[in-house]
């Protein structure tokens, strides 16, 4: 396999620690730039999240023109606490109030190109405990310098807590090892290069995201990367080492759980792509067991189905943006 994508597609975060360099190109393109940060009860970290970006990246350098939360429905305080240290923050469900209501990580990224107003939209999840102005900066270097790149994943180190305390510095990314890196293997062996695809920080134009669907829960990173590499291929997509990222980690049904959806949007995919045929229907549950008074019981967890089209079919967004739907 050829890795020339892999060496010239590839950046570290010091790269692009010059900031009024970043600064400069996003003027002279005259763009604007979001970040979003999905949540749902996220009030441990999401101060710190907003605190950092607000100060350093708007505060002390103008990169960022607006930080927006849209939230899943928390039952926390993380709402009140986003919208006490500055950011603006949204309700999933009261955006496109017309369309089906649905609860997912994918549903937020998707609402938030409505409302929000940046050329480029940087997404972070609100779960990182170590969280720096790298985060968001180094992703968008490689889209403010360089004249194709259009979308970037983070990469890092991904530590592994034990014991509630206990830190082993190596491991992480569990569902990208033993499901994605290999259904790549199979089926996309370029893909492979991106050495973390299933990262929760990513940034693009919106002139690319509007046109692509995404599915509403944690199919959304895979969906977006086969996506945009079927229609505009590798070399629009760049990846920017962020050396280290601590959050919360899931145990091994909740990873279990994610790998389903995960793996059954990759199949789905595929099969669009006219990859592979599938002659039996999918189903949309996924069925764990738990001993229970020395009986083992079924958990059903039954998954959503749906997905978003592509943003720019909808009429309230073309209305907003001035757009024409495709």
């Amino acid at each position: 396999m050829n890795d020339r994508w892999l060496k010239s597609n590839t950046f570290h975060h010091a790269e692009f620690k010059d900031i009024e360099q970043l600064v400069a190109a996003k003027e002279r393109r005259q763009l604007k730039i979001s970040l979003c940060l999905p949540t749902l009860n996220e009030e441990k970290t999401i101060a710190k999240e907003i605190i950092i970006m607000k100060s350093e990246l708007m505060t002390r350098f103008p990169l960022l023109d607006e930080i927006v939360v849209v939230d899943s429905g928390s039952t926390d305080n993380t709402i009140d606490i986003a919208k006490s240290y500055g950011a603006d923050v949204y309700a999933a469900k009261n955006i496109l109030p017309r369309l089906e209501n649905f609860t997912g990580k994918g549903e937020n990224l998707w609402k938030a190109l409505h409302i929000t107003a940046g050329d480029i939209i940087i997404y972070l999840d609100a779960d990182i405990k170590n969280i720096h102005h790298r985060f968001a900066y180094a992703l968008l270097g490689p889209l403010l310098m360089s004249d194709h790149i259009k979308y970037t994943k983070a990469f890092y180190d991904r530590p592994i807590t034990i014991d509630q305390q206990k830190i082993r510095a190596t491991g992480g990314g569990r569902v990208t090892e033993l499901i994605i890196r290999p259904l790549f293997a199979l089926f996309f062996p370029e893909l492979t290069q991106i050495l973390q695809p299933l990262s929760g920080e990513y940034a693009g134009y919106r002139s690319l995201l509007e046109k692509i669907p995404f599915p509403i829960g944690y199919g959304v990173e895979t969906s977006l990367l086969l996506d945009i590499y079927e229609r505009w291929g590798l070399d629009v997509i760049a990846q920017v080492d962020l050396d280290r990222r601590v959050h919360r980690n899931q145990d091994t049904k909740a990873l279990g759980r994610m790998a389903f959806v995960i793996l059954k949007t990759f199949l789905e995919r595929i099969e669009s792509m006219e990859k592979i045929k599938i002659n039996t229907p999918l189903f949309h549950e996924m069925i764990q067991y738990k001993l229970t008074d020395g009986e083992y019981e079924a958990e059903i967890h039954k998954i959503n189905p749906s997905e978003r089209p592509p943003i720019i079919s909808v009429s309230e967004y073309c209305e907003k943006f001035n757009r024409y739907p495709e």
